[in-house]
């Protein structure tokens, strides 16, 4: 309110100021005198005050008659005016405007839509890293790949696009199942941008899947320097990647290194079951047993496994059964609860033709978690103790249909591996095997004895007292484990 008062006292002012200076100008005598073609005009003070300020009106409309001029002679010449950088801005928004309806059209599914808006925008705007992305994803939609590939192309020549095209070109050859120019144009997009995640998960992946170890390896490392992977998670699948070169090494017969990238492996993550393995065995074949059982030791005390246990007879393969029970006791006693500790004890005290003693060995397993193994062993020790076929082939059966346990599992999709490998062989995720019961736990597969003649011995020829049971598609035989025969330890 005190403001609109101040305001209403200033043009109150003005405006006397205005009369004052009127009313002196009408009583100053004498004028200014001005002569045109011979003629005399005489104005008095206030004509001449009206006179100043048309001159300087008329003065001020001629110069920007006079730019408006100059800007239309160097528009019609091309050069940058203020009329020019108004079409321009006019172009613009024509551009962006169409820019916005190709988003919308493409994110609504309107492929045929988005690629006219693209190609419309194209037209307007000089920014072909935006309409050029939206014509080649367009394209994708539409079904035209080729327009997309060429639309890729010309993102390619472009430094401030190149990675956009290359890794749309990229995608589109991983579609075509042409991995073998997707890994070089995955190796140049991570090249060009280092940092970005999805490119190095699709160049490990890729190299994983042409066994180029030591390639993957550096990925892995690029990914840890990045922050892209945990140092944990960094730590395992380095381990992994490692146990896949000393694998591939020791399909090249080349035992040094590989002996050497086994133990390398199992530095780095000393629960993977296999590089355990593989490390164990090494040092067997260096005669540095000691150095072998540690690492097996340390291996079943993460998670008790055959292939330990397997590897652990391997140790000492050439002693008796009394012996090897009594070695094995500093295996079986960490995690004896378990059943693969239970089991394994079981069959060792069976290869020892303790019956009673496998069977306490066992317990409740075969009632409590039937699986092919615990069923076959079982069988085994009924037959040890010299029960009858029926009651031996009624284990066996019961051992045709029962689940065979914990197995080789993808994390990712689910599918059972005889083996372990780094990648998965149905879905191709990188280190997703682990072993476990399958989601499927009525799943029946031949081999629940597949331990036993590791430790008990192949038998060179059948025993007349073997009971064998057979279906569609599996054989289980139980040897007369009490004849003395049979056995080879």
């Amino acid at each position: 309110m005190i403001w609109s008062l101040v305001k209403i006292i200033i043009f109150v002012v003005a405006v006397a100021a205005l009369a004052l200076g009127a009313g002196w100008l009408l009583e100053t005598e004498g004028g200014i005198q001005i002569v045109v073609a011979g003629k005399e005009y005489t104005l008095g003070p206030l004509q001449s005050v009206i006179a100043l300020v048309a001159l300087v009106i008329a003065v001020w409309i001629g110069l920007k008659l006079l730019g408006l001029l100059i800007a239309t002679w160097h528009f019609l010449n091309g050069d940058d005016t203020a009329l020019s950088r108004y079409f321009e801005r006019r172009k613009y928004a024509k551009g962006y405007d169409a820019l916005a309806e190709g988003m919308m059209a493409l994110a609504s599914g309107e492929a045929r839509t988005a690629l006219a808006k693209a190609e419309k925008a194209d037209r307007y705007l000089d920014r072909p890293e935006l309409t050029s992305l939206l014509t080649a994803q367009a394209a994708e939609m539409a079904g035209d790949r080729k327009k997309a590939e060429e639309t890729y192309r010309k993102l390619v020549a472009n430094d401030a696009t190149r990675f956009v095209g290359v890794r749309g070109i990229m995608k589109q050859k991983l579609a075509d199942g042409d991995t073998e120019t997707a890994l070089k144009l995955a190796e140049k997009a991570f090249a060009i941008k280092p940092k970005h995640e999805e490119t190095q998960d699709i160049l490990l992946k890729l190299q994983a899947d042409k066994e180029d170890w030591k390639g993957a390896r550096e990925t892995l490392s690029a990914k840890l320097k990045h922050g892209s992977l945990p140092r944990d998670v960094h730590k395992r699948r380095d381990a992994v990647l490692a146990l896949s070169e000393a694998r591939k090494v020791l399909d090249q017969d080349e035992t040094i290194e590989a002996r050497e990238a086994a133990i390398e492996a199992n530095r780095l993550s000393p629960d993977l079951i296999p590089a355990a393995v593989m490390a164990a065995r090494g040092y067997i074949e260096k005669g540095q047993k000691r150095y072998a059982t540690r690492i097996l030791k340390k291996a079943w005390n993460a998670q008790p496994h055959p292939d330990l246990a397997a590897a652990f007879a391997e140790v000492e393969p050439d002693e008796d059964t009394a012996a090897r029970l009594k070695r094995f006791a500093a295996l079986t006693k960490s995690n004896a609860d378990h059943p693969e500790a239970r089991m394994l004890l079981s069959e060792l005290n069976i290869a020892a033709e303790d019956f009673p003693a496998a069977r306490r060995a066992l317990g409740d397993l075969a009632e409590s978690d039937p699986t092919t193994r615990s069923l076959t062993l079982m069988a085994a020790i009924e037959r040890g103790e010299g029960a009858t076929d029926a009651v031996v082939q009624g284990w066996l059966a019961r051992a045709l249909t029962a689940p065979r346990g914990p197995q080789w599992v993808c994390d990712n999709c689910h599918n059972i591996h005889s083996e372990w490998a780094p990648t998965c062989g149905n879905c191709g995720a990188f280190d997703t095997l682990t072993w476990k019961r399958p989601p499927n736990a009525e799943l029946s597969l031949p081999g629940g004895t597949e331990m036993l003649p590791l430790l008990v011995g192949a038998p060179t020829k059948k025993s007349d007292d073997a009971v064998t049971v057979v279906d569609d598609e599996n054989v289980i035989e139980v040897e007369d484990l009490g004849n003395p025969a049979t056995q080879n330890t």
